[in-house]
């Protein structure tokens, strides 16, 4: 196989895994019984590219077909196969599915598969949900009388400090009732088999560990962020992310309380680097490492994560965070449709509107 190749599973209406960046994504598809009859399937997304090379983007996975579950094997053998022997291995930075499918086209890409798998390929079937994020943080219902409980996790980081005592809480909690683990898409934890009576004990253990478990005490601007490790760990990272990221959301809930916008939050993603690890080009403000304490920004993505974001500015120097949003800000509050999120507000109005009022704010 020629490069890194990302297989997702997921159910109508459900984008909790940002199924738009996957190589490959199987949407179940069920009858009235809630019976497994097939799967609908997108292929093509990816967001690694490299400052600099036009070559390399980030791009949204499109709907290829349906198969019935009795072929599903073959056809993801198939889609494999395809890029297998026709993905670019000449180049390291060109060699995965997302350039193929956009070279040749979805078309094409369907032909070539059908030859592959040996019969034709059925259209896509109808989705009467639409995709919408969900982070099942809280107190959940499993579905079999059993309880499951998402814990926010700051960036995926599992540790003790000071009064806050995760690491602690966990494994308590796991050893103490024998729960398994998920770890989610978006950097966080959900502990499930939860019988009903161990959950005042739970959230007692974790009050005394200084965790919240009650996801409304999250400041939601906090809650939709993610960052990668970048520095010191990542040995690609050109500036700060998850450690700095923290003190960029307090900065900008500062700044939209300051212009009238208290409540107003969105999906905010920061990487050190453009190989777009937390996945910023899928959010509604991405912030990418572009040079030592400099950020690329990209902006217009969709609270859903369902539409990429498009590049606004190549270089914002980590001081100008509060210069640089505050007209966009304004503006955003001035000239929204009533519910309209900031990253629809974005794509609807275009860069060209935002730039025009940027120049001229007067502050």
């Amino acid at each position: 196989m020629p490069r890194k190749f990302k297989i997702s599973v997921t159910v109508p209406g459900d984008n909790s895994i940002d199924l738009y960046t996957q190589d490959l994504t199987l949407v179940v598809m069920t009858n009235l019984k809630g019976e497994l009859k097939g799967f609908n399937v997108f292929a093509g997304g990816g967001l690694g590219r490299t400052h600099g090379k036009e070559e390399t983007f980030a791009r949204a996975a499109d709907p290829i077909c349906y198969v019935d579950k009795a072929d599903v094997y073959e056809l993801v053998k198939a889609i494999v196969a395809t890029q297998r022997d026709y993905g670019d291995r000449t180049d390291r930075r060109h060699a995965r599915l997302k350039y193929l499918i956009n070279d040749w086209g979805v078309d094409k890409f369907r032909t070539k598969v059908e030859e592959y798998f040996g019969k034709s390929l059925e259209p896509s079937k109808y989705l009467a949900k639409k995709f919408k994020y969900q982070d099942f943080l809280g107190w959940n219902e499993q579905g079999d009388g059993k309880l499951f409980l998402g814990l926010s996790i700051d960036n995926g980081r599992v540790k003790d400090e000071g009064d806050f005592q995760l690491k602690t809480a966990l494994r308590e909690i796991v050893e103490k009732f024998n729960l398994p683990m998920r770890v989610t898409p978006h950097q966080n934890v959900l502990l499930c088999e939860i019988l009903p009576g161990n959950k005042e004990e739970i959230i007692a253990i974790l009050k005394r560990c200084g965790i919240v478990s009650d996801p409304s005490k999250i400041d939601t601007l906090e809650r939709l962020s993610m960052a990668c490790p970048a520095l010191p760990t990542c040995g690609l990272a050109i500036t700060e992310s998850e450690r700095i990221i923290p003190s960029f959301l307090q900065r900008i809930r500062a700044l939209l309380k300051k212009v009238g916008l208290p409540k107003t939050s969105f999906v905010t993603r920061m990487t050190g680097c453009p190989n777009g690890c937390a996945r910023p080009y899928m959010a509604e403000l991405g912030l990418v490492g572009s040079a030592p304490e400099s950020y690329q920004v990209w902006l217009g993505g969709c609270p859903n994560q369902t539409r990429l974001a498009r590049p606004y500015t190549e270089k914002m120097h980590a001081d100008d965070l509060e210069t640089f949003l505050e007209p966009i800000f304004v503006l955003y509050k001035q000239q929204r449709k009533k519910e309209e999120s900031f990253g629809n507000f974005c794509d609807r109005i275009g860069f060209d509107a935002l730039r025009e009022f940027s120049e001229s704010y007067q502050g």
